[in-house]
């Protein structure tokens, strides 16, 4: 264990999460229990001053292991926040076991946190929602650049320029490259790949976990292989590229096999590259870390470990060069991550591929104390590093208290209890009232189960949550709705998915969309048919590692509303070249607009623009790049432009054309 002189004060963030001018958030990791002088200064006004010790109600504390505290800074304010000006903060520290008074201050404890020409970090808050960045699926070891550092490259040239002053937007001026200062950063799904793990990366992990002193964990399911505990598995030689062969053998745990470490084959939609999957809550709390911040880096070797074989050798220096390029843009994905708020929901792979995908996988998966502890690692680790600043206030006191004695003590009974608390949780969504508001939904553990056969795929929603949907939307003029997976996807994918499905292979290809189970299907189209809700539908998605953009309609005796299915993925993700183009060609050709296929879907009676990617192949469709999405509104939260910033500097423009419309 290492003493904490040796390590930063700050391990993560500070990250921005929820921001109102009545409320501002904001996430860090440090390596030492400390009180923090919060001083927001808005431009042209007065500055206020808070001191905060870990505890109170403004300053949440979550201790992980001796060197990695986790805090929530929620202040609240009686007189609000300016809106539209920027907001200058610093954040001090005092160690709690000093006996000096002395303060760190910000700038030496977050070096080069700051755009050029600012003396600390800052936020804005626009009166209303003119612009937005969103993104899904960053994988560390994918080859090629982070859209998250695009977005920082974004900012820099917006603070340059002050254009967070909202009368320097014209949306009359198509040819204005820069947008407004974007209101939030929305973050989709997939944020880590907890499933698919490179091996470089794994020994990072392990690294961190000891520099932060994490305790160990007991692990039950896995003794057979003398792994009874945390250690033990990361001294065993299946740690590294082996971690299916420690599950059980027995014919009748088979499909745990195939449900957790990807053994059924998934040439088409998905990577079946599990056997690194992240197993006990340290190695999900030390990914976090490494993911989102640069500061544990420089003290971690990534020299192979010890035991590999020749070919797995070559395999781990192939992803140590792409893991390294990912770890040299940190510093600028943490410095994006302290100046917008930003909103998180999860998708699979922030738990494991195909979490919940169905019945027969929910019986299989949960039914098995090993993958129940794995998975349920997996949402401990979520709920403090992501959900727990979308929300505050849906996790209270008495969880927390659960929360904190699992991460004293992992792997007992107190652990095991939380996470069967975690797992029947139902306050993972999550509204920000923003103008026009962010809804945004759990996809993923709302399921709607088949009930004639137990290998069909869920829907995504159940009856009760799209219930609840509807009545959070009712009323609204216009709504960003955040959902992982496109509610409008590409035709020919989806059918695919359901042949498959009929055939009960619905693991084979990820049929997780929203038309492949019928009851969901119908609901979510009724919710837009509903005479009460929002004219204009802005729907924000990711998951499948590809952007598009459709412009829908439904058709009926009444005008219904206006939908844009926007989806930008992946962060740092794509789709296999060859098989896009085919996939995207084959599209238009079956499912054109005259084409009788289109009366065989459950979306026949909408009409649906697809728009193109400017610059790209003619009839292209489906842009495939790593990026982040940028998305400007008018007054009315109507789109006026759409654009992908992809990793190699081109800003990509979805354009409409009319002659392409169909009903679909």
């Amino acid at each position: 264990m290492d003493d904490a002189s040796s390590l930063p004060w700050v391990l993560a963030g500070p990250m921005l999460r929820r921001c109102t001018p009545y409320r501002w958030t904001c996430w860090l990791a440090l390596s030492r229990l400390a009180r923090v002088r919060v001083r927001l200064a808005p431009e042209g006004g007065t500055a206020q001053e808070w001191v905060l010790a870990p505890g109170q109600t403004s300053c949440r504390l979550l201790s992980a292991g001796a060197h990695l505290h986790y805090l929530l800074l929620d202040l609240c304010f009686d007189t609000p926040l300016p809106e539209d000006r920027w907001i200058g903060y610093s954040l001090d520290f005092q160690s709690l076991s000093a006996a000096s008074e002395d303060w760190l201050p910000c700038a030496d404890a977050l070096p080069a946190l700051c755009y050029p020409g600012r003396q600390t970090p800052g936020f804005v808050l626009p009166s209303r929602v003119r612009s937005l960045l969103h993104g899904s699926c960053r994988k560390p070891q994918h080859p090629g650049g982070d859209g998250l550092v695009e977005a920082d490259r974004l900012l820099a040239k917006l603070v340059a320029q002050r254009a967070w002053r909202p009368e320097q937007v014209c949306p009359s001026a198509p040819s204005q490259s820069l947008p407004a200062w974007p209101s939030m950063l929305v973050m989709s799904g997939d944020q880590i790949y907890a499933d698919d793990v490179a091996g470089p990366m794994l020994h990072a992990i392990h690294q961190a976990i000891a520099r932060c002193g994490l305790p160990d964990e007991a692990l039950a399911g896995v003794s057979a292989h003398g792994v009874k505990s945390a250690q033990a598995l990361y001294r065993h030689p299946a740690c590294f590229y082996r971690r299916e062969t420690l599950l059980p053998r027995r014919p009748r745990h088979v499909a745990l096999l195939e449900v957790l470490f990807g053994g059924v084959e998934k040439p088409v939609f998905t990577s079946d590259s599990a056997h690194n999957h992240l197993i006990t809550l340290g190695e999900v709390l030390g990914m976090y870390l490494l993911v989102w911040s640069p500061a544990l880096w420089p003290q971690l070797r990534l020299d192979p470990p010890p035991g590999l074989d020749r070919q797995t050798l070559a395999r781990y220096q192939n992803e140590r060069a792409a893991v390294e390029a990912f770890v040299a843009g940190l510093p600028a994905v943490r410095r994006l991550f302290a100046h917008l708020p930003t909103a998180m929901i999860f998708d699979d792979h922030d738990v494991t591929d195909d979490w919940n995908l169905s019945r027969e996988w929910e019986e299989i998966a949960y039914g098995h104390p090993f993958s129940r502890r794995v998975i349920g690692n997996a949402v401990v680790a979520y709920l403090i590093n992501q959900a727990w600043g979308n929300d505050p206030e849906s996790f209270d006191a008495q969880l927390l208290v659960e929360v904190q004695r699992s991460l004293t003590a992992p792997g007992t009974a107190e652990h095991d209890a939380l996470i069967g608390r975690l797992l029947r949780f139902d306050r993972w969504h999550y509204t920000w009232p923003t103008q026009p508001p962010l809804v945004v939904v759990d996809s993923r553990t709302h399921r709607w189960r088949s009930e004639s056969a137990a290998r069909k795929p869920s829907g995504l929603m159940d009856w009760e949550a799209l219930t609840d949907l509807q009545h959070t939307l009712k009323g609204l003029p216009a709504v960003l709705l955040v959902s992982p997976t496109p509610i409008f996807g590409v035709k020919l994918i989806e059918s695919i998915q359901r042949v498959f499905s009929w055939f009960g292979q619905s693991l084979m290809v990820d049929a997780e969309n929203w038309m492949a189970h019928p009851g969901a299907g119908h609901a979510i189209l009724n919710i837009f048919r509903h005479p009460k809700t929002p004219s204009h539908f802005v729907v924000l998605s990711g998951d499948v590692h590809y952007s598009f953009v459709y412009d829908v309609e439904l058709r009926g005796r009444a005008r219904g509303p206006d939908i844009w299915q926007i989806t930008s993925s992946g962060l740092r993700n794509t789709f296999p070249p060859r098989l896009l183009d085919a996939l995207d060609r084959a599209n238009r050709w079956l499912y054109a607009p005259r084409s009788p296929l289109n009366w065989l879907t459950r979306r026949r009676h909408m009409r649906v623009i697809p728009r193109k990617p400017e610059g790209t192949p003619h009839g292209r469709r489906l842009l495939n790049g790593s990026g982040i999405g940028l998305v400007e509104l008018d007054a009315q939260g109507v789109p006026w432009r759409i654009r992908q910033l992809l990793c190699n500097g081109k800003a990509v423009r979805f354009s409409r054309r009319e002659d392409e419309s169909r009903w679909d």
